[in-house]
């Protein structure tokens, strides 16, 4: 199914996003739409967008997870730095 990487950029934001919850709606010509649901109904939060589009829209809202660090890769970039 086409919609399977809107749906899951999806729920990485509303897993980094606590306490919010985002929806996705798909129109009828296949594009695809971020709302927000708050208490008083749902609030539109982009235009129609292309599957590519939608996902780095959503990807680049919220609270961004900070990638680990291995001791190994941490002590690997020092290498690098002392070399360059």
């Amino acid at each position: 199914m086409r919609s399977t990487r809107a749906t899951a950029a999806l729920a990485r934001l509303n897993e980094r996003s606590a306490g919010r919850h985002y929806l996705m709606v798909v129109t009828g010509s296949g594009l695809f739409k971020l709302k927000e649901r708050i208490e008083g109904g749902e609030t539109p939060l982009s235009d129609a967008l292309s599957l590519d589009e939608f996902v780095r829209f959503v990807d680049a809202l919220g609270p961004q997870k900070v990638a680990r660090i291995t001791k190994n890769e941490a002590e690997f970039a020092k290498q690098l730095v002392k070399k360059v």
